[in-house]
This record gives structure tokens, C-alpha cells and sequence, in this order.
């Protein structure tokens, strides 16, 4: 990501909040539905080896603080999850595969997508604020996890709905009607960026 231009970046901002993108000319505008998944990845720092074992890392704070600024905080905001991927040693890639069979995994999403129109006749992704309040109730250790970890990683509000629409998801996706303070704390794993911002 860091590697597109800033504006580029930034005009994401919109369809990803509202599914849509508006373009305007002269005296007309026009409206078009826009909603899209993005995966994007970036490096931690500008060589690309911060944190890693071998020590090969020299980047300056600076530079790291410049190269991860390329990437705004708004437009992290808008983001579903966040997630560090270390690097894997040699023997790990090796292994064979411990996951499960995609045939199960695919199940189970469906099941949680049918389970989220049945309750609320759309996916938790498009909930609004209301419809959060009314389908995406914390128990109360979940209300308290939340709340701590909105304070300490300084999370606007946008970024408050979002952790509870993961936790909805995660949640749906066990099959469980209650979202716990284990959901809670799984949606806020997911929702870590590169560095506190």
C-alpha cells in the first residue's frame, strides 16, 4: 500500500465506508455502487525486515514513522483487519498442512452468513450504528475488554463498530447467539495495526 500514491490511498476512503463512489463534473455528478473486498499488504518498514531475527533491519524510527505514515490513519480505520505476518522459518514451510479442509471451512462461513440474513435480513458488514445497538449485544466482560482496549489503542468510533461487527461475525461463525468477551478479544487481535496510532 504504501507504495501508491497518498491520493490514490485516500479516495478509497469513501466506497469503502458507503459502497459507493461519486464522481463529479462540472455541474453533474453520478453515483455508482462500489462495494468490493480490499486485501492489501505493506511492509513494516521501508526495507521490508523490521522485527525480524536476522537483525538486518537498520531503518531510522523516522523512516519507519515516515514509510508507515504513507498509509493514513483514516484509511486504516476503514479497515476490517489488521494483522502482522511474521515470517516463517524454513521448517514451518516445509510441514504439511494442519488447517481444515476448505470444503469445511466454506460450510461454515455459509452457515454464518445465513444465520446473519435470518436475524437481521443482511450481512454484519452493512449494519449501521442502530442495527449494531439492536443485533451486536457485548455480554458485560466483552463491554469491559472493548472499552479497555478502545481506550489504550485510542480507536475512534469507527473503529469501536467495526470491532463489533467482527466480533457479530466471529460469533455467527461458531454458531453462538451472544457475542462474548472472547469474541470481543478475538475481533481486537484482528483489528491490530503496524504500530499504535
Amino acid at each position: 500500500m504504501p507504495e501508491f500514491d497518498r491520493h490514490v490511498l485516500e479516495v478509497l476512503r469513501q466506497p469503502l465506508e458507503s459502497g459507493r463512489i461519486t464522481i463529479a463534473r462540472a455541474a453533474s455528478h453520478a453515483d455508482f455502487p462500489a462495494r468490493f473486498q480490499l486485501i492489501a499488504a505493506m511492509n513494516p518498514c521501508p526495507c521490508g525486515y523490521l522485527g525480524h531475527s536476522s537483525g538486518k533491519c537498520h531503518c531510522t524510527q523516522e523512516a519507519i514513522t515516515r514509510y508507515q505514515d504513507r498509509v493514513s490513519g483514516p484509511l486504516l480505520d476503514r479497515l476490517d483487519i489488521l494483522v502482522d505476518v511474521n515470517p516463517l522459518e524454513p521448517e514451518v514451510l516445509e510441514a504439511d498442512a494442519d488447517g481444515e479442509p476448505s470444503a469445511t471451512i466454506a460450510a461454515r462461513v455459509a452457515a454464518a452468513w445465513q444465520r446473519q440474513i435470518e436475524r437481521q435480513g443482511k450481512t454484519n458488514q452493512l449494519l449501521g450504528t442502530r442495527e449494531l445497538e439492536r443485533h451486536c449485544r457485548l455480554d458485560a466482560e466483552g463491554e469491559r475488554t472493548l472499552r479497555a482496549s478502545m481506550l489504550k489503542m485510542h480507536w475512534s468510533a469507527r473503529a469501536y463498530h467495526r470491532v463489533v461487527r467482527l466480533a457479530r461475525t466471529i460469533a455467527d461463525l461458531e454458531g453462538r447467539k451472544q457475542i462474548s468477551a472472547r469474541h470481543v478479544s478475538r475481533a481486537i487481535q484482528l483489528r491490530r495495526a503496524l504500530r499504535q496510532r
